[in-house]
């Protein structure tokens, strides 16, 4: 739709109306999670019972609150454990990344970008797949022909953290370029003439320009490591994430706990999203 042209007021108003049924359509289901984790039934479905904070902090009397569930508060630590080292190794290697593809000229440089863009348009299913039956092969190689057993390559934590680094490295990677690309390279140059060395002149002219590209590369790497679920399924071993216990929970049947912990995992994005913009905004 043109700004400047001039539009009928019919066609106005079936615009407003689209948007407004599109929002309602992306809301409606996260709002009714939110509704239904204060419903005092034991299961998250009409009729409405009455209002209760018992999903949340009830211990006892046949109702075991979100934040007395230790398999639940468990497997939040798992997540955010998970979390933190993908988005860490994920930023970390993104950084290095950025200067590569936009300082240097080298063969071979357009085939790597888009060897790097590919855990992109791979279904998280068949990369976990793929981890998992390159990883056992090697722990296999090593087990039957030199009695060495390599126990981190079988399903566990650390395949889940490989798994999860190995498409949010090349989102942080696009973030972190975008900004970048915008860096006046002439303030390295000042940097250095004035007697910085090189790296010096990375460390406190570029990177601080970057930081918020960093910060919002980082919260972004955290929150999809954190509800990752397709990936961590093919990878996961005993120690389970959130988004698996969950899974196993409703294979068992649905309960309001599991809204509960939907509507804090609603809050907590949006609160992260919030920080990402305000530290655009001060950039």
């Amino acid at each position: 739709m043109i700004a400047s042209l001039p539009l009928s007021r019919r066609f106005q108003w079936t615009y407003a109306a689209y948007v407004l049924i599109f929002f309602v359509y992306l809301a409606a289901p996260l709002l009714v999670v939110g509704v239904f984790a204060f419903n005092d039934s034991r299961f998250p479905a009409l009729p409405w019972q009455g209002f209760t904070l018992d999903w949340f902090i009830a211990e006892g009397g046949g109702r075991t609150g979100l934040f007395h569930d230790r398999a639940i508060l468990r497997s939040v630590g798992t997540s955010a454990l998970v979390a933190s080292c993908v988005t860490v190794l994920s930023v970390s290697l993104a950084t290095m990344n950025a200067f590569l593809f936009e300082r240097h000229v080298f063969p071979g440089k357009n085939l790597l970008f888009i060897l790097m863009l590919l855990p992109l348009v791979i279904p998280g299913v068949i990369l976990g797949i793929s981890i998992l039956i390159f990883a056992s092969r090697i722990a296999n190689y090593f087990d039957f022909n030199h009695d060495i057993m390599l126990d981190m390559l079988r399903p566990g934590l650390l395949l889940v953290v490989l798994g999860q680094f190995a498409f949010l490295t090349t989102i942080a990677t696009l973030v972190i370029s975008a900004r970048l690309r915008t860096f006046d390279t002439q303030l390295e140059e000042a940097a250095c003439n004035l007697g910085a060395s090189p790296f010096t002149a990375v460390r406190t002219v570029t990177l601080p320009f970057l930081a918020p590209a960093i910060i919002g590369a980082a919260l972004v790497c955290f929150l999809m490591s954190f509800e990752n679920f397709n990936t961590t399924l093919m990878l996961v071993g005993s120690d389970a994430p959130l988004t698996i216990t969950l899974f196993s929970r409703l294979r068992e049947g649905a309960t309001p706990v599991l809204n509960a912990v939907s509507l804090l995992l609603m809050l907590g994005s949006m609160l992260l999203a919030l920080i990402s913009i305000r530290v655009q905004k001060k950039a």
